[in-house]
């Protein structure tokens, strides 16, 4: 026979409720995180014998919340209503289980779903509207990514559409049977078609379609990063091979070759593909910071920054669009704005390279904004609630300030809509796919107005990024993001501010 889940959903109002909850680490963590998301007011009592730092930050935020630290005892549980075992520790949790049935106590143990009375699904949540997940406890992880599908195929105007729904329900008229007839016929448009149904299945399907439509975004890019290819070694070609003497030309390639120069190319490339595949950003900020510091002129740092970014963008940007990690809407409204805002920060980033003394000073305090704005990312709790607005702004501004000054559009786009929206999945698929074409666009304009690329300097920030690329993925599992946030930050700042003092010891020296 066919298993089935015969667990029964319900809706408990816990805020009516005394919540108990054993364990001050991560599982602990996440629970209260879960508990306040959806019922911010419950009464909580939290017992553990270590309880961590963000635990008691947000305790500090919400009276409602009574830490107490200490041992775990069964007189912990007197007059609770319900209580959540987040523990590590199945003996520990088997106690607290045994204790709970003895006094009658519904109980939720972390991972233990034998020792369950209940189970927390993943809810999904648009204003009023709330939708909970269960797998019967098989895998948290499809319920986790059911969550992400209808947080992305529901759209935000979903509560606006309930509370106009309750609104024309008060003022209907007649019996019961008359009423929800004219409910149904005002909410007919909402009953899921033929059409509705493919969607929302080619949405949930993990593996990508090979429609033709899925792949023409893929192709945009491999066609790109092929023609950018092309270009470079093309360039690198007719530069440093003479045709009057080919074999001449070859044996002198290793003078072009500057060795200090190439490996702290590589230094560089390692450093910000460490940070940027550890965070999902810094790639610009880092490598910008990195080459100003050694007094690159900035024209040309951003021109062999965005030539290097042109490759790890793609592959990037190809392998979300693989995957179906794309927000259709979010990357039409940042695409456009990114790429024009890049071709005017590139184009004023050459006409101001006779300039660079003076353009390193408000470049350096850029960068140490960066640098703060990414530590304050740190510190900062995400708010999933808040609606993005204005996308293609804040596009054309991280496109214009990533282009003229090296690096700023993971810091700046890609922060600010996660923190805004819910799904960082999407967000993060879909910024990165934008990120290509913006990259591409800027690193195009700098070859067309500086008339050549610096090949050697690009080959070492890549061949540096290609080393940091496995070891920085299998530290991003392993790192406290939150460390990582505030050691790249500092980093930024620390280096930026040797900068911005030799420029204005630089400028100060030449008006004397």
């Amino acid at each position: 026979m066919k298993e089935s889940n015969h667990l029964f959903p319900i809706f408990l109002k816990l805020e009516n409720l005394r919540l108990v909850m054993v364990g001050g680490g991560l599982i602990g963590l996440e629970k209260l995180e879960a508990v306040l998301a959806n019922a911010p007011s419950t009464n909580i009592k939290l017992v553990a014998t270590t309880i961590s730092d963000d635990i008691k930050q947000i305790a500090r935020l919400h009276p409602n919340i009574l830490l107490v630290e200490k041992a775990y005892h069964s007189d912990d549980l007197n007059h609770a209503d319900v209580v959540i075992a987040a523990v590590n520790d199945k003996d520990l949790a088997t106690i607290i289980a045994v204790d709970a049935k003895q006094k009658g106590i519904l109980i939720n143990a972390a991972d233990k779903p034998e020792l369950c009375d209940f189970y927390l699904g993943s809810i999904v949540k648009k204003g009023n509207l709330k939708i909970a997940i269960s797998t019967n406890g098989k895998s948290p992880t499809v319920a986790k990514r059911l969550k992400e599908v209808f947080n992305e195929i529901i759209p935000d105007e979903m509560d606006e559409l309930l509370n106009n729904m309750a609104v024309i329900r008060n003022k209907l008229k007649g019996d019961f049977a008359n009423k929800i007839t004219q409910l149904n016929e005002v909410t007919k448009t909402l009953v899921a078609t033929q059409a509705a149904s493919e969607t929302l299945a080619a949405k949930i399907v993990i593996q990508p379609t090979d429609q033709p439509e899925h792949k023409q975004w893929q192709q945009i890019v491999k066609w790109c990063l092929l023609a950018f290819l092309f270009m470079i070694v093309g360039h690198a070609f007719f530069s440093f091979v003479p045709f009057s003497d080919i074999l001449a030309g070859v044996k002198k390639l290793p003078d072009y070759i500057d060795t200090k120069s190439f490996l702290l190319m590589i230094v560089c490339g390692f450093l910000a593909q460490m940070a940027d595949g550890s965070l999902g950003m810094g790639y610009g900020t880092i490598s910008t910071t990195f080459l100003l510091a050694i007094g690159v002129n900035p024209a040309i740092v951003s021109s062999r920054v965005h030539s290097a970014r042109v490759f790890s963008s793609g592959v990037s940007g190809y392998s979300h669009h693989r995957f179906g990690n794309i927000n259709k809407k979010l990357f039409q409204a940042l695409v456009i704005p990114g790429i024009l805002g890049a071709i005017i920060g590139a184009y004023l980033a050459v006409k101001a390279k006779d300039y660079a003394i003076y353009v390193k000073i408000p470049l350096s305090i850029y960068t140490i904004y960066l640098g703060y704005y990414i530590i304050q990312k740190a510190f900062k709790r995400k708010n999933g609630q808040d609606k993005v607005t204005s996308a293609g702004w804040l596009a054309s501004a991280g496109g214009f300030m990533d282009a003229f000054a090296g690096g700023g559009w993971g810091a700046l786009v890609t922060s600010t809509l996660v923190s805004k929206r819910k799904n960082t999945r999407y967000v993060i698929g879909s910024v990165c796919l934008a990120e290509f074409f913006v990259v591409f666009a800027s690193a195009t304009t700098f070859f067309i107005l500086l008339k050549h690329l610096p090949i050697l300097d690009v080959a070492g920030l890549i061949i540096g990024g290609v080393i940091a690329a496995p070891i920085a993925a299998r530290l991003v599992g392993k790192l406290p993001v939150k460390t990582m946030l505030i050691a790249v930050g500092i980093l930024v700042i620390l280096t930026s501010s040797n900068t911005l003092v030799r420029a204005i010891i630089n400028v100060l020296h030449i008006a004397n």
